[in-house]
């Protein structure tokens, strides 16, 4: 998540008045899809999603301040079906919300399985490094159980059926902010929505990895139980978070077949195939089968991923019962000098089939079609594909990320 700060503020600003005659126009028909944004973080911007030349945006909520916000906005603005999905009028729906707590709130939920909660006091020594001191525990929220968390949010997924779980996650970097006490309170941005870091300064604390770790479970257990995929966070952690991902999964692997049989099938000994031709309704819905509750998302998005090509591989294990998508942003994967080589090395791993795009930006409208034609341009500069190819792999990947 891209800090509304400032910074976002130049990134706004950081948009070119016209097309550059050198560049080849770009194919906004084919579909473009942001599958990660923050808009509800500037809710000024929310009228300018109908003017966008995106066709959706995917809304994530991060803490308690703007879970009722993306509730708002989706039950306008929410996409319901594929067909919605593909439609391209101004006036149309183009959102697609996803409902979750961010590992740099995480501090303020609690384990409601207790029979006794934790006092104020004791919960935020138990999560938070270093030691915080009274002053500032003082300034904290109070706790609230992640139990009443998730059973709210259990009811915004059931509103909208296409919504997810996210943004959730793991962050090792991240510090809590000073409070206004310690900071100086003219320092706090306008129009930008309560509970962020709003230019305030930052702490020495942290959240326990540990802590984040619990927090980011609870979140995909739910979504595994409902079969809503998720957006997900991972920085400067990303062994600790594939370890949770494997722990959620774990005795629900895929067979992989062994290059014996598959020599096998391929000489038509045996057919070890369970594949059938996929059904469809009077609309041209895909007809689906019962989902079978598990304890982990059926589709995963590393939002903005950063990390290596190694780690991406990780992911591509054929045993992994998840479909993993990564998605990439200019935001984060080429915001510093310096990782164009690393970017351009994860692209050219990630699978054609498997990779996203997005803004991660906090302001909807231009700004945010800038972003997405950016990275997109990126993307299919290193990949090798024209811009209309690419955009029609990138719309189809993001509609199974949806869909399944």
């Amino acid at each position: 998540m891209c800090p509304p700060t400032g910074e976002a503020k130049g990134r706004e600003d950081a948009k070119p008045s016209s097309q550059p005659s050198s560049q080849e126009p770009f194919p906004w028909h084919v579909g473009v899809y942001d599958a990660h944004c923050h808009p509800t973080d500037t809710m000024a911007s929310i009228a300018r999603i109908g003017g966008m030349k995106a066709r959706a945006v995917t809304i994530m909520a991060t803490r308690a301040q703007d879970q009722d916000l993306v509730d708002s906005v989706s039950h306008d603005l929410a996409i319901s079906s594929r067909a919605e999905l593909r439609t391209e009028t101004e006036a149309s729906r183009r959102v697609i919300p996803a409902f979750g707590w961010h590992p740099w709130f995480s501090h303020q939920l609690y384990d409601g399985s207790a029979e006794n909660p934790p006092s104020k006091t004791q919960h935020y020594g138990e999560v938070l490094t270093p030691a915080p001191d009274a002053e500032f525990v003082n300034s904290l929220p109070e706790p609230r159980p992640i139990t009443d968390y998730l059973a709210e949010t259990r009811q915004r997924l059931e509103r909208y059926p296409l919504a997810m779980i996210g943004e959730v996650g793991v962050d090792k970097a991240f510090r809590l902010p000073q409070s206004w006490e310690q900071s100086e309170p003219s320092a706090r941005e306008e129009g930008i929505t309560p509970g962020g870091r709003e230019g305030r300064l930052l702490s020495p604390y942290h959240v326990k990895l540990p802590h984040q770790v619990n927090i980011l479970k609870a979140q995909l257990r739910l979504a595994g139980e409902i079969g809503r995929p998720a957006s997900v966070h991972g920085v400067q952690a990303h062994g600790v978070l594939y370890e949770a991902l494997e722990s959620l999964w774990k005795g629900h692997e895929k067979e992989v077949i062994s290059r014996r049989k598959q020599r096998l099938v391929a000489e038509g000994a045996e057919d070890f195939s369970e594949s059938e031709e996929e059904e469809y309704d009077d609309e041209g819905e895909p007809i689906r089968r019962p989902y079978e509750p598990k304890p982990f998302p059926p589709r995963i998005c590393l939002h903005s991923f950063s990390g290596g090509a190694q780690m991406l591989g990780q992911y591509l294990n054929k045993a992994i019962p998840a479909d993993i998508f990564f998605s990439f942003s200019t935001c984060v994967n080429l915001g510093n000098e310096g990782l164009e080589t690393k970017f351009a090395q994860v692209i050219k791993a990630c699978p054609d089939n498997r990779i996203l795009i997005e803004s991660d930006l906090h302001v909807a409208g231009e700004a945010m079609d800038y972003q997405l034609e950016q990275i997109a341009r990126k993307v299919c500069e290193i990949k090798g594909w024209k811009l209309e190819e690419g955009l029609q792999i990138i719309r189809s990947n993001y509609e199974r990320f949806i869909f399944g």
